[in-house]
């Protein structure tokens, strides 16, 4: 019975519940003639932390850019903490607490960290202040004058997100921010998002290591050609290991 009263429909006539974050139902995308996502569904709860795992072009990233509306166009539904947002213009989705860190980066390279912290409007309430930005990447304010220009590439991946939490964001979007960065680095940002799913964050993660991403999810979607095609939980992990090399290739 519960189950049923917390759930509802999308005006596309999909069920989602209240403890879903993000649900994708026969989401399709496109850039220009170029058909991208192919009836992608997908599914995650609040709090969870979740892999899109796959080879380069599997739609992974496309995945991440579609739910935020950086598409040429798409097709579908998309709920976003309980509402629909596929005609939802791009700058209003983050209102709605979704937070996305693209590989780009995308910081302001001739600001200093602490103006690229300060720059970014309060979407929503519930934004870190300064100082739990700084506690939680003590390297930023050790380096908070310093231009971007002058960080490595482990701090401006920090200042990326650090950024995004300030918005007030409870749904993380996060595009390989692991690449090319020292072990060292990745090992603080599996700290980092430890503590955030602590904290009731839901996040999804687009990596290509995956030995940094398999400890920390409780959830690997495999996508391949556009489309999920297979899902493994966290308990199933060991005995799917050669299942899930065979399909990354690895």
């Amino acid at each position: 019975m519960t189950s049923v009263m917390n759930a509802s429909r999308s005006p596309h006539g999909i069920s989602t519940s209240s403890d879903e974050a993000i649900c994708l139902a026969g989401v399709n995308a496109f850039y220009g003639e170029s058909h991208i996502l192919h009836g992608v569904d997908l599914r995650v709860k609040r709090g969870e932390l979740v892999t899109l795992l796959g080879r380069n072009g599997a739609g992974r990233s496309t995945t991440l850019k579609t739910i935020m509306n950086m598409v040429g166009s798409r097709s579908g539904s998309i709920v976003i903490n309980g509402q629909e947002t596929l005609g939802m213009k791009p700058h209003h989705i983050p209102r709605l607490g979704v937070g996305y860190c693209p590989e780009e980066r995308g910081i302001f390279a001739s600001l200093d960290v602490e103006e690229n912290l300060l720059l970014p409007p309060t979407v929503r309430s519930g934004g870190m202040s300064l100082d739990d930005i700084y506690g939680m990447f003590p390297n930023l304010y050790e380096r908070r004058r310093s231009q971007g220009t002058r960080l490595s590439g482990g701090e401006q991946q920090m200042l990326a997100m650090a950024r995004i939490l300030r918005t007030g964001a409870d749904i993380l979007l996060l595009d390989e921010i692991t690449e090319g960065l020292a072990p060292v680095i990745n090992q603080a940002l599996a700290e980092v998002l430890v503590t955030l799913k602590s904290r009731g964050m839901t996040i999804v993660l687009v990596e290509q290591n995956f030995r940094f991403a398999a400890p920390l999810a409780d959830r690997h979607f495999v996508m391949e050609h556009g489309r999920i095609i297979d899902t493994i939980e966290a308990t199933d992990l060991d005995a799917r290991r050669d299942d899930l090399n065979a399909l990354l290739g690895v």
